[in-house]
């Protein structure tokens, strides 16, 4: 999760590389504050996504922290660790059966946790490209497991 500071260090820098479309008729800390929440929400948005896919890396209990203190969860029993390992199991297969740039999309955005403008600076693919393969990634993957998150 990302600190309070970062999140206004990123809003300073959508600042600095947007102040060309500032309009000078409107408060600066009017628009500065609303590329701050805009961008809260965002992170908000992406989080509660990530959270749908996450399922804790059992052996090395990579993911456990951010999904306890996300769904407050208690230990999870013995049946739980082996239903969230055949779970893990079961998304990594549906993972490796899309299209090679869907995987690729899927990979860099949910895994890597990378945004859309990042995936489309490393892949070469316009950032409405990206979004595209990760909706219809995401469909295909909701239709691999079987409609479930």
């Amino acid at each position: 999760m990302a600190t309070p500071d970062e999140a206004v260090q990123e809003a300073f820098i959508r600042v600095f590389t947007r102040i060309g479309t500032y309009h000078e008729e409107y408060p600066f800390e009017v628009w500065f504050t609303r590329i701050l929440i805009n961008g809260c929400l965002d992170r908000q948005k992406a989080n509660r996504r990530r959270l749908r896919w996450l399922v804790p890396d059992v052996e090395t209990g990579s993911g456990t922290e951010s999904a306890m203190s996300a769904a407050e969860a208690v230990v999870p029993s013995p049946e739980d660790l082996l239903i969230a390992r055949e779970r893990q199991s079961e998304i990594r297969r549906a993972i490796e059966r899309l299209p090679g740039r869907q995987r690729t999309v899927v990979s860099l955005c949910l895994l890597e946790e990378l945004s859309p403008r990042e995936v489309s600076v490393i892949t070469g693919m316009n950032q409405s490209t990206v979004r595209v393969h990760l909706f219809r990634a995401l469909r295909r993957l909701r239709a691999l497991l079987g409609g479930t998150n």
